[in-house]
């Protein structure tokens, strides 16, 4: 795992109909207006940007950019241009090799669209062909059922239950599932994700 911790570094990933461009400070109103769409803010199992939040949500993602311990994204629907939602690798470890992918939100009419699909697998061509990673890790909330059904489809292990891993802004104590994808694993996924993309 050789990426500096510059954010001159980050890649555009780049797929047929999406591509993940380096989250900027600039892309604040496009990603409310991403945000907008099923009012995402409201969701309690996920954090997602809305209009009291969202300069905090960008803040915090650029210093943790500039740490070299997260590399976030938008995802961007290439024919148009629109900003679907948002992504990163966060929790990077370069000693050990392994890092998450997480704070994966899409606006509503982009979910169940392939999109999700897209992405991961473009994060995970990075984390593991690039960057060498021998483990990347996802987690979710334990009352996810729609992001735990996600994670196992593109090919994770589910681990097991930590538990009060983090306070919610409402103030509850969230149980979250921890899933994986180790470097053996990787061909068999990366092929499987590839026939769920030509589907």
């Amino acid at each position: 795992m050789t990426t500096g911790a510059a954010h001159t570094n980050l890649p555009t990933l780049i797929g047929p109909t999406i591509e993940l461009r380096p989250l900027e400070k600039a892309h604040r109103d496009a990603l409310l207006e991403a945000s907008a769409d099923g009012e995402l803010w409201n969701m309690k199992v996920t954090v997602v940007p809305g209009p009291d939040t969202v300069v905090n949500y960008i803040a915090a993602a650029l210093a943790g950019r500039d740490s070299g311990s997260v590399m976030p994204f938008v995802i961007v629907r290439r024919k148009s241009g629109e900003i679907l939602g948002s992504t990163r690798f966060w929790k990077i470890d370069r000693i050990n090799r392994k890092l998450e992918i997480g704070h994966t939100w899409l606006r509503a009419s982009a979910q169940r669209s392939g999109v999700n699909t897209e992405a991961k697998y473009l994060l995970l061509v990075h984390a593991f062909d690039v960057l060498s990673a021998v483990r990347v890790q996802f987690t979710t909330d334990e009352l996810n059922s729609k992001s735990r059904a996600a994670i196992l489809r593109i090919g994770a292990k589910q681990e097991g239950i930590v538990r009060h891993e983090r306070i919610m802004p409402d103030g509850r104590k969230r149980n979250s599932v921890r899933f994986s994808i180790i470097d053996t694993e990787w061909p068999q996924v990366k092929d499987s994700l590839e026939r769920m993309m030509t589907r």
